[in-house]
C-alpha cells in the first residue's frame, strides 16, 4: 500500500542521514583517538547494531595471512594496524556480488617522506575511504537490500620512529609482488594493494570497489568538485557517473593508459611506489593498484581525496563531507 511504500522512503531517508552523519564524525575524530584499533571497535559495535559479521585481524593474525604491505606501513606507529572485513550476505547463494575496498590510514605524518607542517592536521581524514565503506555495509544492512556485501578497511598510523619503514626499503606484500618504496608518503595505495589482493582471492566478487583519499594529484586535476575515477569498465564508469550527478556525488573518469606503466617499473623489485616525478600522480597510483586485482573486470578505483573533506559553510575549519555514502549505495542498488 502507500503508507508502506511512504514509510519505506521515510526509513530510508532516516537511515542514510543517519549512517552520513556517524561517518563524517568518525572522519573529524581526533587521531589520538580514532586510532585503527578504534576503527576496528566502531565497526564491531555498527556490525552488532546492523545485524552483520565483522572480523577484525589484528597484528599477529595480519602477520600469519601475510598482509606484508599494510605491517609495512604501520610498522612505525604505537597504534598497530588492523584489517576489517565486514560482511552482509542476506541471499542463500554464497556468491559475493560486491567487495569495496577502503584506504584506512588514521593518521598520515608522510612517514620518513615527511610532509610540511601546514595543515598536518587534517591528515587525521586519511580514513576518508575506509569510512565510506564502513557506512555503505552498515546502510546496505539497514536498508536489507538483496545483495551479498563484503568490506574490507585496511587500517595503519603512518608514523616516524626508529622502526618506521624507509625510501629504499624492498617490502613484500598479500599478493606476493615485491614493492620498492620510493616515498613513504605514498602508503595509501600499499595498504590497499594487500586489500585489493585479499578481495580477488579469496572473495572474487562479482564487482570490486576501492576509495581512498589517494592523491594530493587529483586535487589539483578536479578540486573539490568531483573524485577521480578509474576503471577499463566502461559500463560501469557511465553508470557510476550517471549515479553520481543523480545523488550530487559527481565522479570524473581519467585515463587508465598503459604508457604511465613504465614510470612504476623498479630495477629491484616488481614494482616501485611512486614515480618519483610530480606527474600525473593520480593515475600513476590508479596503475599502482591495478597491478594487485589480477585484471579483475568489473574493479573501479575513486581517488576522493578532494571531495571526502573539505570547506563548509557549517563549519569554521574543513570538515568532512560524507560524500561517497549515497553514490556507492545507489550503485549497489542499481545491482540488486
Amino acid at each position: 500500500s502507500s503508507t508502506k511504500t511512504i514509510k519505506k522512503l521515510l526509513d530510508e531517508g532516516r537511515y542514510t542521514g543517519e549512517t552520513i552523519n556517524k561517518i563524517k564524525a568518525l572522519v573529524d575524530a581526533p587521531p589520538n583517538i580514532k586510532t585503527p584499533e578504534f576503527l576496528g571497535k566502531w565497526a564491531s559495535n555498527s556490525a552488532k547494531d546492523a545485524d552483520y559479521k565483522c572480523t577484525v585481524l589484528k597484528q599477529k593474525q595480519l602477520e600469519k595471512q601475510g598482509f606484508d604491505a599494510v605491517l609495512s606501513v604501520g610498522k612505525g606507529s604505537i597504534n598497530k594496524p588492523v584489517v576489517i572485513i565486514t560482511e552482509y550476505k542476506p541471499k542463500t547463494s554464497n556468491k559475493i556480488d560486491i567487495a569495496l575496498v577502503g584506504k584506512g590510514i588514521t593518521f598520515d605524518s608522510g612517514g620518513l617522506s615527511i610532509k610540511p607542517s601546514t595543515n598536518l592536521h587534517y591528515m587525521k581524514s586519511d580514513m576518508g575511504g575506509a569510512a565510506v565503506v564502513l557506512g555503505v555495509v552498515e546502510l546496505v544492512a539497514k536498508l536489507k537490500l538483496k545483495i551479498n556485501i563484503v568490506g574490507i578497511v585496511c587500517s595503519a598510523e603512518n608514523a616516524v620512529d626508529a622502526e618506521s619503514y624507509r625510501p629504499g626499503d624492498v617490502i613484500n606484500s598479500y599478493s606476493g609482488k615485491t614493492i620498492e618504496i620510493i616515498d613513504t608518503d605514498a602508503e595509501g595505495r600499499l595498504v590497499l594493494a594487500d586489500g585489493l589482493s585479499y578481495a580477488v582471492k579469496k572473495i572474487k566478487p562479482e564487482y570490486l570497489i576501492d576509495l581512498a583519499t589517494l592523491t594530493g594529484s587529483v586535487v589539483r586535476t578536479l578540486g573539490y568538485h568531483a573524485a577521480g575515477m578509474f576503471t577499463n569498465n566502461e559500463d560501469m564508469a557511465s553508470s557510476t557517473s550517471d549515479i553520481g550527478y543523480k545523488v550530487h556525488e559527481r565522479v570524473w573518469q581519467l585515463p587508465m593508459f598503459e604508457d604511465y606503466e613504465s614510470d612504476l617499473h623498479s630495477d629491484i623489485a616488481d614494482i616501485r611506489n611512486f614515480s618519483g616525478n610530480p606527474l600525473a600522480g593520480a593515475t600513476n597510483a590508479a596503475k599502482f593498484l591495478e597491478a594487485f586485482t589480477e585484471d579483475h573486470k568489473n574493479w573501479m578505483h575513486l581517488d576522493i581525496a578532494g571531495v571526502s573533506f573539505g570547506a563548509s559553510p557549517y563549519a569554521k575549519m574543513k570538515s568532512a563531507s560524507g560524500y561517497g555514502i549515497q553514490l556507492i549505495t545507489e550503485f549497489i542498488k542499481s545491482k540488486v
